[in-house]
């Protein structure tokens, strides 16, 4: 299996002062022997992420979806069950279905919506490993100003022209047409704000696109209490570019992550089962 490609200086591209001393190491994005020990590494991260949904409370009733590809058939992803709650989901829980709409694995059925739009997004995104989407609250608040998010942060910086707009909401998507709309407005970009919807992100592995909802979701709250408060202050671009190649890498995104998955793992062990 081909190896990731990273830095020539990874630990310099996550923010560590080097050299680092003998014997110091940190986490990177693991290499696989192989392709069903990746899979269960993915389908485990998958159940992780959505535990995390759940307890950043990102649910709306059965609404939002994370999804990862499969290793071995990159035309078919991983996904959670139609209407199981984000904080109960386990590994053994996840539903497989190709980009026909095929449901391969699982025995619950899977969210038309979730299909419509990921099955797209996949398709289009062939960088793209997972993708995540959910109601959250200021995600879909924000989504109603039909604006791009702007750099008033040293976290927003990460979505600084790296982000599109979706503003043609048509209700629930429920065809694929409108999936490669969505996937269309996403681009090339880490993320996209559904006008009147939400957010939704992608990255190179679930923890990456798991951490950019949880930090865009953020920056859009953060966003909108600096307007409610006055007129903010972006950051010149000039800075904003040079500040996401410091915070919005596809490493910096997975090691971000790191502490979320250190806690999730530990106060929710059977998410493995």
């Amino acid at each position: 299996m081909p190896v990731p490609q990273q830095p020539a200086d990874p630990y310099a591209a996550i923010g560590v002062v080097g050299p680092a001393p003998e014997g110091v190491t940190l986490p990177l994005p693991p290499v696989f022997d192989s392709v069903e020990e990746e899979r269960r590494y993915r389908k485990e991260q998958l159940a992780a992420g959505f535990r995390l949904f759940g307890r950043f409370g990102f649910s709306e009733g059965v609404a939002g979806h994370i999804t990862v590809r499969d290793p071995e058939h990159p035309d078919r992803f991983w996904v959670n069950p139609f209407g199981m709650s984000f904080s109960q989901i386990k590994a053994s829980d996840l539903i497989l279905v190709d980009h026909e709409g095929t449901q391969l694995h699982g025995t619950r059925p899977v969210n038309r919506a979730a299909f419509a739009i990921h099955s797209q997004v996949h398709a289009a995104r062939p960088d793209a490993v997972a993708a995540a989407h959910s109601h959250s609250l200021h995600g879909k608040a924000f989504s109603s100003l039909g604006i791009p998010l702007a750099p008033l942060t040293q976290d927003a910086c990460a979505f600084f022209e790296d982000h599109g707009l979706y503003s043609d909401y048509r209700g629930v998507v429920t065809d694929t047409e409108e999936g490669k709309r969505v996937a269309a407005a996403l681009g090339s970009h880490k993320a996209v704000i559904l006008q009147n919807h939400g957010l939704l992100t992608v990255g190179q592995s679930v923890a990456e696109a798991v951490w950019w909802f949880v930090t865009m979701e953020r920056s859009c709250q953060a966003q909108l209490l600096a307007m409610a408060a006055g007129t903010p202050k972006p950051i010149d671009r000039e800075t904003a570019l040079i500040t996401r190649g410091q915070v919005g890498t596809p490493l910096a995104g997975w090691f971000q992550a790191r502490p979320l998955w250190d806690q999730i793992t530990v106060s929710d062990p059977d998410l493995f089962d």
